[in-house]
């Protein structure tokens, strides 16, 4: 989930227009068989910022139900770095993740951060997907749902977990009374049927994407429902489609659990910047007695055992909050300060109104996207069996997800994203990434005939390229510019080695590359 949001182009020009159907497609898969949108050319306003001053934004007015095109519309945020080389291959279409992230400031990274001369062959556009930031209506299904302190996340009593349930229920409700016309379409597919209107309306016949995270996801499902008008595909971060989205919320907890102990070796390797103790085990040990203390008494009233994991949990998609994360650590533990940790969690976990909205749309869509458990003692059995081995995150994320065993509407099938029908795509995955772990790059490789899969051995953060990585960024810029994409003879077909892990603040040596820093603030978390 995006937790901090600079929310671009809220005043560009809504544009009216007739939208039309065309024949459904063939081969949607496990999906409804999709028809085509048409609408007005977007009219494109500056709204450059500092960073990015070329952006142009505008909006797209698209169908609520895209069967039923002459009904109530709802309208997506749209942004544009336009090419400037005479050699145009198209839009592409940028996705940050979520579900919930916006785009719109994407674009303008992922324009600055390719090579010039082939991020000037491209449209890069970005958007904000239905119900998101810019997009209207955007959802916020209760303000301040995340304010803290919130009961511990671990159910050791039965009123800790009724306290933690009426919450998720509370939340689930809430976003049934004020959006009972919108949650029915607030879906992956849905969303896919958003992006070839967008196409529609850009006046292409195909386009090239480019998604990070939950972005792969919705790539997969636009390249299974529209193979034919994928002319390149970028994957980065890969969600497995075949645990969509409860085992996949199960599957995470193991992995960032590792990606934590990680994190804990990396403290006790740096002793001399932190005096933690040289025995990793030792240090988690530390970690926990925080936990347990926070717990009792919370930090300024205002990070408890929840908000604690809250803030470290962002140190398991980018290993550069590492230093940040650790001085705090230290700081509690050996100084009894919790100014660093108050400060930690209000730069990496503190959910202002842009993560309400990023929440309010993540659940809206996962609630909607699969079937959930309604039971909620299965919720407690399989969650229980993590926690004993993979206590970092496993009930913190269970009551993040836990609105859907509560959701008001119906679920949908997923979507068999299996496909031989595109063009060689471009799929990219850590070895140790935690929100997808490597396991579901290597499904949807097999799953995409002709894919090619670059892995980064020994990496763990989670959205890889234009992220400092040179061997990584070489392979991306070769296929954007020519279509080109390693083939290896066994289940790999490129490695490149991981980055160094960042240094403690107190040494010369930056903690964090600029561009890494700049992406998972882009990215955000839980998605």
């Amino acid at each position: 989930m995006k937790k901090r949001a600079v929310a671009l182009c809220g005043a560009a020009a809504v544009l009216a227009g007739m939208i039309t159907s065309a024949p459904a497609d063939a081969d949607a898969g496990s999906a409804a068989s999709p028809r085509t949108t048409r609408t007005a050319k977007p009219t494109w306003k500056k709204c450059g910022t500092s960073d990015y001053p070329t952006l142009q934004c505008a909006s797209l007015k698209v169908p609520l139900d895209h069967e039923n095109p002459y009904g109530k519309r709802v309208t997506l945020a749209l942004s544009r770095v336009p090419h400037t080389a005479k050699t145009y291959q198209g839009p592409l279409l940028v996705n940050p993740g979520g579900p919930g992230g916006s785009g719109l400031t994407l674009a303008g990274f992922v324009a600055a951060s390719l090579p010039k001369a082939v991020a000037a062959q491209y449209d890069v556009i970005g958007f904000d997907p239905r119900g998101v930031g810019a997009s209207k209506p955007a959802l916020d299904c209760e303000p301040g749902h995340f304010k803290p302190v919130r009961p511990d996340s671990v159910p050791s009593t039965r009123a800790v977990e009724k306290a933690n349930l009426d919450r998720a229920k509370s939340f689930a409700e809430a976003c049934g009374r004020k959006y009972a016309d919108l949650l029915p379409y607030l879906d992956t597919v849905s969303a896919v049927r958003d992006l070839d209107a967008i196409r529609g309306a850009l006046g292409a016949k195909k386009i090239n994407y480019f998604g990070y995270s939950y972005g792969t996801y919705l790539g997969a499902v636009y390249a299974k429902l529209y193979p034919d008008r994928v002319r390149r595909l970028v994957l980065d971060s890969i969600v497995d489609p075949t645990g969509v989205w409860y085992d996949d919320n199960l599957a995470q907890d193991y992995a960032f659990n590792d990606r934590h102990l990680a994190f804990l070796a990396w403290v006790a390797k740096n002793d001399t910047a932190y005096r933690l103790g040289t025995d990793p085990a030792k240090v988690e040990a530390k970690w926990y007695a925080m936990r347990a203390a926070l717990a009792k008494h919370p930090a300024q009233k205002k990070v408890g055992a929840s908000e604690l994991e809250d803030t470290f949990i962002p140190g398991g998609y980018y290993n550069g909050y590492w230093p940040y994360l650790a001085q705090a650590f230290a700081s509690y533990v050996n100084s009894k300060d919790s100014d660093p940790l108050v400060e930690a969690y209000d730069n990496f976990a503190a959910v202002d109104a842009a993560g309400d909205n990023g929440y309010s749309v993540y659940t809206s869509v996962q609630c909607r996207d699969a079937s959930w458990p309604r039971d909620w003692h299965q919720w407690r059995e399989d969650n229980w069996a993590v926690y004993e081995k993979a206590p970092f995150m496993a009930w913190n994320n269970a009551w993040y997800n836990a609105p859907c065993a509560f959701w008001p509407t119906d679920s949908l099938r997923p979507v068999d994203i299996s496909n031989r029908r595109l063009p060689p795509t471009l799929l990219f995955q850590a070895t140790g990434d935690a929100a997808t772990p490597y396991e579901g790059g290597v499904t949807v490789h097999h799953q995409l005939r002709g894919s090619s899969l670059v892995v980064e051995q020994g990496g763990g953060n989670h959205g890889i390229t234009l992220s400092g990585n040179a061997c990584l960024d070489k392979y991306l810029a070769a296929y954007l510019a020519d279509g080109k994409v390693p083939h290896g003879d066994g289940e790999v077909d490129a490695v490149c080695d991981a980055l160094p892990d960042p240094k403690p603040l107190s040494t010369k040596t930056a903690s964090t590359s600029s561009r890494g820093s700049a992406l998972h603030g882009l990215l955000g978390y839980r998605g």
